[in-house]
């Protein structure tokens, strides 16, 4: 594998720069006097801010987007041999590293390279972290999955030897790392169109954890089902948390106010350690803040700033968003695209003062859906309306094995009041003459649902 040499900056190459991630490694790599360039198939509000710091981004992914001065080129996961810019580069003879790759190079040059895995969870787990770190002027490097309103977007470059960043499993990209401190929120079946079952995942999660060093510490939630496959053979030091009593650090005494937003007594062991009071809702941020305090605690990180920074954390972008309100209509949107989270925020959103919750819900990928259909009707039952779009195909074709058609059936059966769209204007009409006096509409899906709320508030 080609190895960057961080002390002769020269011009890399993004195929894939507007995705969230690539392009706060492009932003990393520009501040470090990297001459960056890249492309990607449309405009996007970060593209357009990748452009507003001088990187050049073409549209569309061609042979002649690889011009002779560039040294080396990064892609994506998504990116294939076929891709015609990849191709020719690769026949160029140019070096090649994966996002993971680079990554994981960017974080060998700091002493504290924090990342923070599982299935669910990622990015608020990182962003809770990320404030915390910054209430204490910890001056920390931040590369997180959503877009942090406390750092302006999804990158942030600082002086320290702290590096935090999210690690996702799918195509093992996080076995690509060489972190000091790793946290594992959850450990579920996911990204089946790669992993093979949860055997083959939870075989992935102990490849991640046991990259540790000896001195290293690795956070887990005791609650993972086979936890032992996970943690045999893990030399750094081991620490947990969850609502099993045997766990390390526990909850207790969880309560929420009137807007739903969570509060809870921290124990470690029968030890009392601090009284929390969150600015997010549903008890799984209980447990997201749970394992960025034990890391803060790790770093030395005071009280008075560990308060503060989870305090201060109010949610990131996507995260139970919270996007208007459309006369009486709380309007919120959630990224939410597994069952288990799908789940989680529609029981959190039962804290939140509203009358009937509608989900409007677009499924992510056609793999992902013939996979979970089941317990997508099973979590989506807990909405009291839920309206239904096209699945969102991202990397996938449609093979027509599976449709939204299907979640509908499941949940009829169920006696959910359910209904399909296949177009956006369709299902805004519908909302717009169907949502009554205080109602909560979830937009929920990883792909573009959003514009949906957006719409109606418009």
């Amino acid at each position: 594998m080609y190895t960057m040499d961080f002390t002769k900056p020269c011009h890399i190459h993004f195929i894939g720069i507007g995705g969230i991630s690539m392009s706060g490694l492009a932003e990393i790599l520009l501040k470090e006097g990297y001459t960056v360039s890249g492309s990607d198939n449309q405009e996007s509000d970060i593209v357009a801010s990748l452009k507003n710091q001088g990187v050049t981004v073409n549209i569309g992914q061609r042979a002649s987007n690889i011009t002779d001065d560039i040294d080396v080129v990064c892609y994506t996961a998504a990116i294939h041999e076929d891709n015609e810019e990849f191709a020719f580069a690769k026949g160029k003879g140019l070096p090649m590293l994966s996002r993971a790759e680079l990554l994981g190079q960017i974080m060998k040059h700091y002493n504290q390279a924090i990342c923070i895995a599982g299935t669910h969870g990622k990015t608020t787990t990182t962003s809770m972290l990320s404030h915390i770190l910054l209430a204490a002027d910890t001056d920390p490097t931040i590369s997180v999955g959503g877009i942090l309103k406390a750092i302006n977007g999804n990158i942030r470059v600082g002086g320290s030897d702290i590096f935090l960043t999210e690690a996702c499993e799918y195509t093992n990209s996080f076995l690509s790392f060489y972190p000091t401190i790793n946290a594992i929120l959850n450990v579920e079946e996911d990204h089946m169109d790669f992993f093979k079952d949860i055997d083959d995942i939870r075989s992935s999660f102990n490849k991640f954890a046991k990259l540790l060093p000896e001195n290293g510490l690795l956070v887990i939630n005791s609650d993972i089902e086979k936890l032992k496959n996970i943690t045999k053979g893990v030399n750094a030091n081991i620490v947990t948390y969850g609502t099993d009593v045997s766990a390390d650090y526990t909850a207790a005494n969880i309560e929420y106010d009137d807007q739903g937003l969570a509060s809870y007594d921290l124990y470690n062991k029968d030890d009392f350690v601090m009284h929390i009071e969150l600015s997010v809702n549903g008890e799984h941020n209980v447990y997201n803040s749970i394992a960025a305090i034990i890391i803060a605690k790790s770093l030395d990180i005071s009280d008075e700033a560990i308060l503060a920074g989870l305090k201060a954390f109010d949610g990131t972008k996507r995260r139970f968003e919270i996007k208007g309100k459309l006369g009486d209509v709380t309007i919120v949107d959630d990224y939410a695209h597994h069952p288990t989270e799908i789940k989680a925020t529609i029981e959190a959103s039962t804290r939140f003062p509203h009358n009937d919750t509608w989900v409007c819900f677009q499924p992510h990928t056609y793999s992902r859906t013939k996979a979970f259909l089941n317990d997508f009707a099973d979590a989506l039952s807990l909405s009291d309306h839920v309206v239904l779009a096209d699945i969102y195909a991202a990397r996938e074709i449609d093979t027509g094995e599976v449709s939204s058609q299907d979640i509908k059936n499941l949940l009829e059966v169920k006696g959910v009041d359910t209904h399909y769209f296949p177009t956006f204007p369709e299902i805004e009409e519908f909302l717009k003459k169907n949502l009554q006096k205080n109602d909560l509409l979830i937009t929920m899906g990883a792909g573009d649902i959003v514009k949906v709320g957006e719409d109606l508030l418009k």
